[in-house]
């Protein structure tokens, strides 16, 4: 440890001073307005990065230490919330598209399936199925030089992209064709129109 803070000498005060034990007006305006967040989870089997998305409220402010996020329909592999359920330790980090910074918060995390927090989290008619209930411990933001440095929302590097495997090939090819294929992109657009909450 001494090694490696000497390598790196001392954070600036920025640095340290950005960080605050609750929610501030200031994080909160950024809270909101995020559409996509990673959320990062620990439990016996080792760690879990999933992703999270929704342009309608990705999460909710209950108080100044308190967020809700409701689980949105996926995969059902429930990963995080496994890892939530043995180990309440949670680290989000949220991106708004066009924005250099990111949000960053640790915190502790449960679950609840309460009919009327599920209801108010409603859209077209769909419920999530959980809410993840986030005790915030500290949140900051991190500086932009990763997203700059990525170009992430640089136009240009969006043709990244052009030339990946398709989900259906990787699915292919992990199963030796016995799942996925060009049938499941080709009926995925479908798929996810009618299935997205």
């Amino acid at each position: 440890m001494e090694e490696l803070e000497a390598l790196y000498g001392t954070p600036s005060a920025p640095s340290l001073r950005k960080v605050a034990r609750h929610i501030t007006a200031d994080y909160a305006r950024i809270i909101e307005a995020a559409p996509f967040c990673a959320l990062a989870t620990v439990g016996p089997e080792g760690m879990d990065c999933s992703p999270r998305g929704d342009a309608r409220g990705l999460v909710r402010i209950a108080d100044e230490t308190t967020l809700l996020m409701p689980d949105r329909r996926g995969n059902n592999r429930i990963d995080s919330l496994r890892n939530i359920i043995r180990d309440p330790r949670v680290a989000l980090m949220f991106l708004i598209p066009g924005s250099g910074n990111a949000l960053r918060i640790n915190g502790q995390a449960h679950l609840t399936a309460d009919a009327a927090m599920l209801e108010s989290f409603a859209v077209e008619g769909a419920r999530p199925r959980s809410v993840t209930v986030i005790t915030v411990q500290e949140v900051y933001f991190q500086c932009a030089r990763a997203i700059i440095r990525a170009g992430l929302w640089d136009a240009a590097s969006q043709s990244r992209a052009t030339g990946l495997p398709s989900p259906g090939q990787i699915l292919a090819g992990m199963t030796a064709g016995e799942v996925g294929g060009e049938a499941y992109d080709r009926e995925w657009p479908g798929r996810a129109r009618t299935t997205m909450w």
